[in-house]
C-alpha cells in the first residue's frame, strides 16, 4: 500500500525546530526527506543537551533528545553549499526534488544563488517554503527569529501566567511547532496547485504570523471588544468554572462547558443551591460573577480527593481530569491504546529507541515509521549514488575536499 506522499522528494535545508518539525510530518506521510547539514557541524540541535542518546556502553552519543524529537523519517546528507562546487551539487539535487524547505535569515541563501528567485527560474515546478522569524517583508524581516521572541511579541505570553505574576512562555516551543504545522499544510496545498497547474510557488511562513494566527478566540475577543484579555492563570476567559482546582490530595481540572454540566456538578457536590442563584444560572452570568462563584467551587472540590471527582464526575458526564506528569501521560491507558509512542532501531543505540508517534490515523494509508532520526551525513553516499548516479570515486573526492 502506497504512503500518502510517496514519490514526493523534499530538499530540507532547515534546522532547529520549526522547519524540521514540518519536514518530519511530511516524511511520516511518505515523502523522501533529504536533510542537508553542514559538514562537521550539522543541525544546531544535535548539541542541545543533555540528555543525549546513550550507546551500548551507556555513554552519551552526539544525538540529543531535542534533535531526535524532530528528525525522524529523514536521510541526512552533509553538503557545504557556501562553496561553488557545493552549490552546484545542491542545484543538481534540487532538480530531482518537489519541495525545498529552508529557514535561513532573509537573503542568506540568495547570496549563494539558492534564493527563491534563482531557484524558481531554474525549477518553475518546485515548491519553495521559507520559514523565518518575521517573514520576507515588513520592518522586522532582517531580524533573526526565535520561538521565545514570537511568543512574547505575538501576545500569547500576555495571556499566560497568574494574574499577579509575570508573563509566562509555554514549556513547549509551540510557536516553532505551529509554524511547522502551518508550513506542512501550506506545502500540501501548494503541491496540489502544482499538480493541477504545473506551477510551483514561494511559501513565506513566519513564526510571528503563525503565533498571532493561533491566538484564536482570544484574538477575536480583542478584535470584537477592543479590550485586551487579562491573564487569568488556569482560568478560562469566557467559560466558568473552567480551571484548575485543588482537591483534598492534589489538583484536578474541572471543565464545565455548559449550564447542564454545571447543574450536574453542583448535584454531585451537594450544592444544588448554586444553579438556582441568578448570578450563576447561565454561563454568561457565571463569567460576570466569576469572583463570587470560584471560591465556592474551590471549597467544594477541596472536600474530596482527586480520584473521587474524576470517577464521580465522569459517570455524570461532567468533564474533569487529572493533571498528569509525563510519566503518567505515557502510562495512561488511552495514550497507550492510541499508540502514541513508537520504537525504532537506531544505529547508535543497543535497543530500539522510544519516539513520539505521529497522531494522524489514516484508514487506508497508515503512517509508516521507515527511518529513525539520522546520524549526521549518514546517507550522503547513498543519496549521491541514487539521485545523481555519482561513482564511489567521485563521492570520495567530494568528501576529501570537504564539499560533502
Amino acid at each position: 500500500m502506497a504512503s500518502t506522499l510517496e514519490g514526493i522528494r523534499i530538499f530540507d535545508m532547515s534546522r532547529v525546530l520549526a522547519g524540521p518539525s514540518c519536514t518530519q510530518l511530511l516524511g511520516d506521510l511518505g515523502a523522501d526527506i533529504i536533510k542537508v547539514e553542514r559538514p562537521g557541524e550539522g543541525d544546531d540541535t544535535r548539541k542541545w543537551g543533555p540528555p543525549f542518546l546513550k550507546d551500548g556502553d551507556g555513554r552519551d552519543t552526539k544525538e540529543s533528545a531535542y534533535y531526535l524529537s524532530a528528525n525522524r523519517a529523514k536521510r541526512s546528507i552533509t553538503l557545504d553549499f557556501t562553496k561553488p562546487e557545493g552549490r552546484a551539487l545542491a542545484l543538481r539535487l534540487i532538480a530531482h526534488c518537489d519541495v525545498l524547505v529552508e529557514n535561513y535569515k532573509v537573503g542568506t541563501l540568495a547570496k549563494y544563488g539558492l534564493g527563491y528567485d534563482a531557484i524558481h527560474a531554474a525549477f518553475p515546478r518546485l515548491v519553495y517554503c521559507s520559514v523565518t522569524g518575521f517573514g520576507q517583508t515588513g520592518p522586522y524581516a532582517p531580524r533573526p527569529g526565535y520561538d521565545f521572541l514570537a511568543q512574547a511579541m505575538g501576545g500569547i505570553m500576555s495571556l499566560q501566567g497568574e494574574p499577579e505574576g509575570e508573563p509566562m512562555k509555554g514549556a513547549v516551543a509551540f510557536a516553532d511547532l505551529m509554524a511547522g504545522m502551518y508550513s506542512a499544510v501550506a506545502i500540501l496545498a501548494a503541491l496540489r496547485h502544482r499538480d493541477r497547474t504545473g506551477a510551483g510557488q514561494h511559501i513565506d511562513m513566519a513564526l510571528l504570523d503563525t503565533q498571532v494566527a493561533w491566538l484564536g478566540n482570544q484574538a477575536q475577543t480583542f478584535l470584537t471588544s477592543g479590550t485586551a484579555p487579562p491573564r487569568l492563570g488556569n482560568a478560562h476567559s469566557s467559560v466558568v468554572p473552567y480551571q484548575v482546582f485543588a482537591s483534598a490530595d492534589g489538583h484536578i481540572v474541572l471543565a464545565v462547558g455548559n449550564d447542564g454540566q454545571f447543574r450536574k456538578f453542583c448535584a454531585v457536590a451537594g450544592a444544588e443551591h448554586l444553579p438556582a442563584d441568578p448570578r450563576f444560572t447561565t454561563n454568561a452570568a457565571r463569567v460576570v460573577n466569576r469572583a463570587a462563584l470560584v471560591p465556592q467551587v474551590a471549597a467544594l472540590v477541596a472536600r474530596h480527593p482527586s480520584l473521587y471527582w474524576i470517577e464521580t464526575l465522569e459517570r455524570e458526564g461532567v468533564p474533569c481530569s487529572p493533571i498528569n506528569r509525563l510519566d503518567q501521560v505515557f502510562a495512561d491507558p488511552q495514550v497507550v491504546a492510541r499508540e502514541m509512542v513508537v520504537r525504532m532501531d537506531h544505529p547508535q543505540a543497543p535497543e530500539p529507541i522510544a519516539l513520539l508517534a505521529n497522531p494522524i490515523k489514516y484508514s487506508e494509508t497508515p503512517v509508516e515509521y521507515r527511518l529513525p532520526p539520522p546520524i549526521m551525513g549518514q546517507h550522503t553516499a547513498a543519496i549521491l549514488r541514487e539521485v545523481l548516479n555519482l561513482s564511489e570515486a567521485e563521492i570520495a573526492s567530494l568528501q576529501a575536499r570537504g564539499i560533502v
